[in-house]
This record gives structure tokens, C-alpha cells and sequence, in this order.
């Protein structure tokens, strides 16, 4: 059984970093600062907590390569995209203060359900969601049987304006063990104007919200209490993956037995090592890491 099995949308990211400029309409840059790697939060989640120690596994739709890569990680693939679907892709062009991003969706829209079938064969201590569903309602079913099962949940459904709009949401939400937001989102899934009236929607959640904020490090919130870590200061080349990164380290140190606020430290401490590599996967530390 392993530790930590991650669910979620995977893709080959083509990554421009390192520019001094984004394009103009019409303008073309060229570049030798490129990297190619394979991408999104679910596989990216992976990878680290891999890297941290953590037995690892992954439900995803991958290409070839990229499961390939992940194989030589030590995260065990099950490739949920057929032979005959498209392979999804996301190109990024990132400068050090702000990113672009486009995406193919390829075949990540077929996803959800095929996870929603994969999940009751599934035994882990923890299983970590990353995708935005398309209704709810149904999920809460799903987290709940996990937990009935032994395992511990948590789920990132990054910005997806809209999602906030689903009666259910907020239960689903307040089902898992540890929600993870950013600050963007904070505000989006509260439907609040000021992060402080979101703070308290969020506060009302049985278990715990956490809410990353770059530069001002990250914090906990909910019915369990409030814990607060600071950011380390870095040099960044390149932010793609971080909050992923964060995710493992935090998810590591819970099954750890370790307290929210070890958690958090130990978040930022591996956030801060993913944005000194190019791409989601470069930066990630292997085993220990100095905070």
C-alpha cells in the first residue's frame, strides 16, 4: 500500500523561462532557455513527495515520455489515457515576475470520470486530488468512502471560475482533510472581495484549509485552529509547480505525524527549492531538505 497515491490531470509542459520580456501581439522571441518536462499538479505532487521518500503512485492520462519519466521517479503510473487519445500539453512563458500559459486539453476531460471509476480499487494511506470536477455533489461520496476506508484526503482544484458556483462545493470542500488554495483563489471559491472576509468562510471548515501565499509564506486555517509559517527568500527562475511542490512537503509531513505548522515550514521550504529550476520537476530536493 503506498503512502500517497495523487489524482489528477498530467501533461507535457514545454517550458519558455527565464525571459526578459513576454511577446507583443505579433512579436516573436527567440530563446535558448527551454525545458520540457512532464507537468501538472497531480504528476508534479508526485514527483516531489517521491523525492521526499514517500512510496508513490499516480492516476493520471499521460504520453509515453512522460510516463516514462515519472517510472524513472519512482511513482508508479496507471496511464488512464488510451493509445488512441490525444496527449494533453500546456506551453509556458515565464519571466521572473510573470507567466503565460496555453493548454490542449487533449484527453483530460474524460478524466474525471475514469478516476471517480479507478478510486474504490485503491489503497493508500492518503490520496491527493488535482482537478476541478464537474459536479460536486457526487465527490463528497467518493471522499467520504476513502475516509471510510482508513485514507485521508486532500484536494487543489486551482483557479477554475465557475466551480464556486456549485451548491455543493463548499461541502465538498469542508469533506477533505486538507484543502489547498492560493490567495487568487481564496477569494474566488469564498465569492468574498477582501481576503479577510474570505478567511472566514474559511474558518467554518471541520478540517483544515490551506492557503499559500508566495511571498508571505502560508497558513492553516479552520475549526481545528490557525498556524502561520513565513517564505523563505529565494532567487526565482521559474514559479511553474510550486504550489504543487508545497502540497507533497505538507502532505509528507503530515503522515509524518509532524504538527500544521511543521507542515507548512516544511511546504515553503520545498516550494522555495522548486522555483530555482526551470519547469515543475528540476528544482524538486531529493530526501532532506534545509530550512
Amino acid at each position: 500500500m503506498p503512502d500517497l497515491v495523487t489524482a489528477g490531470e498530467g501533461y507535457d509542459d514545454l517550458v519558455f523561462h527565464s525571459l526578459r520580456a513576454l511577446p507583443r501581439a505579433g512579436e516573436e522571441i527567440k530563446t535558448h532557455d527551454f525545458v520540457r518536462a512532464p507537468g501538472g499538479g497531480a504528476v508534479i505532487t508526485a514527483v516531489a513527495a517521491a523525492r521526499l521518500g514517500l512510496s508513490t503512485a499516480l492516476l493520471s492520462g499521460l504520453g509515453a515520455e512522460s510516463a516514462r519519466r515519472l517510472a524513472s521517479e519512482r511513482v508508479a503510473v496507471r496511464n488512464l489515457r488510451r493509445p488512441e487519445e490525444p496527449v494533453p500539453l500546456t506551453v509556458a512563458l515565464s519571466t521572473a515576475r510573470d507567466r503565460r500559459f496555453v493548454t490542449y486539453i487533449g484527453m483530460n476531460e474524460r478524466l474525471p470520470e475514469r478516476i471517480k471509476a479507478a478510486l474504490p480499487r485503491v489503497r493508500a494511506r492518503h490520496v491527493h486530488l488535482a482537478f476541478p470536477p464537474r459536479r460536486c455533489g457526487p465527490w463528497v461520496g467518493v471522499v467520504r468512502a476513502l475516509r471510510r476506508r482508513g485514507t485521508s484526503t486532500s484536494w487543489d482544484f486551482g483557479w477554475n471560475p465557475g466551480l464556486e458556483q456549485d451548491p455543493m462545493f463548499l461541502r465538498l470542500v469542508f469533506s477533505v482533510d486538507y484543502a489547498f488554495l492560493n490567495r487568487a483563489e481564496t477569494l474566488l471559491y469564498a465569492r468574498r472581495s477582501t481576503f479577510g472576509e474570505a478567511l472566514r468562510v474559511w474558518r467554518r471548515s471541520p478540517h483544515a484549509v490551506v492557503i499559500r501565499l508566495g511571498a508571505r509564506g502560508s497558513l492553516a486555517v479552520g475549526a481545528t485552529g490557525e498556524a502561520r509559517a513565513p517564505a523563505r527568500r529565494v532567487r526565482a527562475l521559474d514559479t511553474t509547480g510550486a504550489g504543487d511542490a508545497f502540497n507533497a512537503a505538507f502532505i509528507a509531513a503530515r503522515l509524518r505525524g509532524l504538527d500544521i505548522e511543521r507542515a507548512l515550514r516544511d511546504g515553503n521550504a520545498v516550494a522555495a527549492r522548486a522555483v530555482q529550476g526551470a519547469g515543475g520537476i528540476a528544482g524538486l530536493p531529493r530526501r532532506t531538505v534545509r530550512r
